[in-house]
């Protein structure tokens, strides 16, 4: 199977900076897909951006484009979410996910890491 870990998040001031990462082991070669998802308390999971296992162009939510970058270091198995100009709503716990094809569920995820914004 494959496991993902997250790290990076933390306590942060709005207007601030994080970057995520996620590594990834196991039998990374089942991954061809990449994302990141949050969940807010009392809200539910949302996704946040994405891209393939083997690179290329991420995508996002209209909610973080433009602030947030998702890249991809092959040699290293992770991910990374770089996060800039933070903003209060983006607390949320954030996971990352993996999966095998080009669509459907996401079958791999990780424990998750908190993110808070202060104001």
């Amino acid at each position: 199977q494959v496991q993902l870990v997250e790290s990076g998040g933390g306590l942060v001031q709005a207007g601030g900076s994080l970057r995520l990462s996620c590594a990834a082991s196991g039998r990374t070669f089942l991954l061809y897909r990449m994302a990141w998802f949050r969940q807010a308390p009392g809200k539910e999971r949302e996704f946040v951006g994405g891209l393939v296992w083997s690179g290329g162009s991420a995508y996002y939510d209209y909610s973080v484009k433009g602030r947030f970058t998702i890249s991809m270091d092959n040699a290293k198995n992770t991910m990374y979410l770089q996060m800039n100009s933070l903003k209060p709503e983006d607390t949320a716990v954030y996971y990352c996910a993996g999966g095998p094809t080009s669509g459907g569920e996401y079958d791999y995820w990780g424990q998750g890491t908190q993110v808070t914004v202060s104001s």
